[in-house]
């Protein structure tokens, strides 16, 4: 019921805002949803969720590369101490709204916004408390490592003014009541961006995701991918990979997609001979494209249009080139993988993709909408409740005979309802908990002073204004990759801005180029070894072994780690983001794909259509695929001449093969190859 009632209000939000502002809906929403992460997520401190998700992987996996599942370890439901904290979690949360006096403190939420900066005890105590129990829900919802940052956020705001002066991250000092002011009674806290955006944006498009899988479209993309590449060789590849980027248009979440398009398309891929790891890395890449994937990027996207003041179409329309390039370069690794591995084909029956398209097609009608709308100037949130009631309507056009259960009937309304507001506990947990990151971040200064140190670091190698920005852009991503090992990607994104954004900006870079920048090495820390959650969650699909996975993951989705690059090094970047006129993006579209080529080939050590590549000639690629994203006439240039002396190698190489064997008896599997 409660789940229901936050849904309820999200809804209600959009169209009858709460009269007393967007805080006290912020309030009253994280009232309804932190208790809920203590009654869902257990406390579990035996050992963390991924070490458990590790050992039982371990224990499930057998010599056979079995896709065998363990069931999920019995729950014994809401222990007393998730029940006393619920109710703390109530209390803390609506205090600052309740018109009851304790003390010097409550009076009602006017009385409260009044004691900024001069906290009664009271606000003190409970504030205190909502900071221990939102870094307990973090635990619970992501790990250990994110309350961990928090808490050496919470330390150098405390202990900052003990540094040294002369150290550029020292600080004038905060004492602990204006760090719970900064988090419980400010903008910038709990109830700051982050928060408004799970609270806006995020629980309605998980609403949304929710609807449109129960009314069969989630299936539908599957089928439909599958039944477009049936009749080649590596259907089951392209299967994986369509069906990663149609799901993911409504998923937004790298595992959850994952696992989803796992449960289907596994089977192919091993009757189609892929390894598990191999195959867990194509799931795991093609997965984490969901949170690139217009038109509902992952939350850090929403948080990006609020930073920045602009719509959320214009997010999309920064990250549609790069979508089609990061998917360009996994689709290549299947082809390569397929002719270098001897895939063989798989016979899949699942009927005519028009036919399909004829008689579901429907599906597509709200994801064209929500850009529709968007495109009309309709608010972000309004579109995607019109396109929640679309597919509400659409739902009845399923056959009269077939996928009946697919129908949204009141009761189905309410699952999805309560399922939506489900899949946003955790990141509700985050963007509440990031309050402690961006309010110590502006509270000391501690934004300005890093970005301070990250160009000295990159003006201590040279004096050169572009080789600067260029070095500052590799120990960014270099930063925000080591980052994201640790943290979500929304906690990624949001602590990467304040301190990595505010040094690209100072070198000239356009905030659009920034934030991208910023949100695709968030993003891509999900298929990142040691950790790389997308890659867990296809391990514990195939039944692979974890650390080869995730080295496969990163192969495949390697062309993605450079591209980002190209949008901040050079004006012509900006291209890749839609940005600076049609011969702009062209070229740098046009560009950066064949760098992803290029690297795709180098990777893989195979160029399609002619043969292997021996390390000569992967060396050159991978170095003409790096030249090639700094978007300039003579870097160009020489990449494209290094590219095509790389293709020439591999043409001789495979003149020399084909001599050396002529008058030899074919081999059948190079014949099919």
């Amino acid at each position: 019921m409660a789940a229901l009632a936050v849904g309820a209000l999200a809804l209600w939000q959009v169209f009858r805002p709460l009269s007393q502002g967007s805080k006290y809906y912020l309030i009253i929403f994280l009232a309804g949803v932190l208790p809920l992460v203590f009654l869902a997520y257990p406390a579990d401190l035996r050992l963390p969720a991924r070490l458990r998700a590790r050992r039982r992987r371990t224990n499930r996996a057998d010599a056979t590369g079995s896709d065998r599942r363990t069931p999920a370890l019995p729950s014994s439901g809401p222990t007393v101490t998730d029940w006393v904290l619920v109710v703390l979690a109530i209390a803390a949360c609506l205090y600052p709204v309740l018109p009851i006096q304790i003390g010097s403190g409550g009076g009602g939420y006017n009385a409260f916004l009044d004691r900024q900066g001069l906290l009664a005890p009271t606000d003190l105590v409970l504030g205190t408390v909502l900071l221990l129990l939102l870094l307990e829900a973090c635990r619970r919802t992501t790990g250990w490592i994110l309350p961990a940052v928090c808490l050496l956020f919470l330390g150098y705001g405390y202990y900052g003014g003990l540094l040294p002066q002369s150290w550029p991250v020292a600080h004038a000092g905060l004492d602990f009541s204006q760090l719970v002011d900064a988090f419980y009674n400010s903008d910038s806290g709990f109830y700051g961006t982050p928060l408004d955006v799970a609270a806006s944006y995020i629980v309605l498009f998980t609403i949304y995701g929710a609807v449109l899988e129960l009314s069969g479209a989630g299936r539908f993309f599957v089928e439909l991918s599958a039944a477009a590449f049936r009749r080649s060789r590596t259907a089951a590849g392209r299967t994986a990979v369509a069906s990663g980027f149609l799901l993911g248009t409504v998923s937004g979440s790298g595992a959850a997609t994952t696992v989803s398009i796992g449960a289907v398309t596994w089977p192919l891929l091993r009757r189609a001979g892929y390894p598990p790891e191999r195959a867990g890395g194509m799931l795991a890449a093609a997965g984490v494209g969901a949170i690139l994937s217009p038109p509902t990027l992952g939350a850090a996207a929403f948080i990006i249009a609020e930073y920045l003041g602009v719509s959320y179409l214009q997010v999309l329309g920064w990250a549609t080139v790069p979508t089609v390039l990061y998917y360009l370069g996994i689709l290549l690794a299947v082809e390569i993988d397929a002719r270098r591995s001897g895939v063989r084909p798989v016979v899949i029956d699942v009927g005519s993709p028009w036919r399909l398209l004829a008689r579901f097609g429907y599906h597509f009608a709200s994801l064209i909408a929500i850009i529709v709308f968007l495109a009309i100037g309709v608010s972000a949130t309004r579109a995607v409740v019109f396109a929640i009631v679309l597919t509400v309507a659409l739902s009845f056009l399923a056959p009269r005979n077939e996928d009946r259960a697919h129908r949204l009937t009141p009761g189905r309304l309410v699952t999805a309802l309560v399922t939506g507001v489900r899949g946003v506990l955790a990141v509700t947990a985050v963007c509440a908990a990031a309050g402690i990151i961006t309010a110590t971040t502006t509270k000391t200064g501690l934004g300005p002073q890093a970005a301070a140190l990250l160009i000295g670091g990159a003006q201590a190698a040279t004096s050169d204004p572009t080789l600067v920005l260029v070095l500052t852009a590799l120990l960014a991503a270099v930063a925000l990759t080591l980052l994201g090992l640790a943290v979500p990607v929304t906690a990624s994104f949001v602590i990467g801005w304040v301190i990595v954004g505010p040094a690209l900006l100072d070198l000239g870079v356009t905030a659009p180029a920034a934030a991208m920048f910023v949100f695709y090495f968030a993003v891509l820390s999900e298929v990142s070894p040691p950790t790389a959650l997308a890659a867990v969650a296809a391990a514990a699909v195939t039944g692979g072994r974890l650390v080869p996975t995730m080295w496969q993951t990163l192969r495949y989705a390697l062309p993605a780690y450079l591209t980002p690059i190209a949008f901040v090094i050079t004006p012509a970047g900006l291209g890749l983001l839609g940005i600076g006129g049609v011969q702009r993006i062209a070229f740098a579209a046009a560009v950066t794909a064949l760098s992803v080529a290029v690297l795709a080939v180098a990777a893989g050590g195979w160029l399609p259509g002619v043969g292997p590549a021996g390390a000569p000639e992967r060396v050159l690629g991978a170095l003409a695929g790096v030249i090639l994203l700094w978007l300039e006439p003579v870097p160009v240039t020489v990449g494209v001449a290094l590219a095509v002396v790389a293709a020439a190698g591999v043409f001789i190489r495979r003149g020399a093969a084909n001599r050396s064997s002529s008058g030899s008896p074919a081999n059948p599997v190079e014949e099919q190859l």
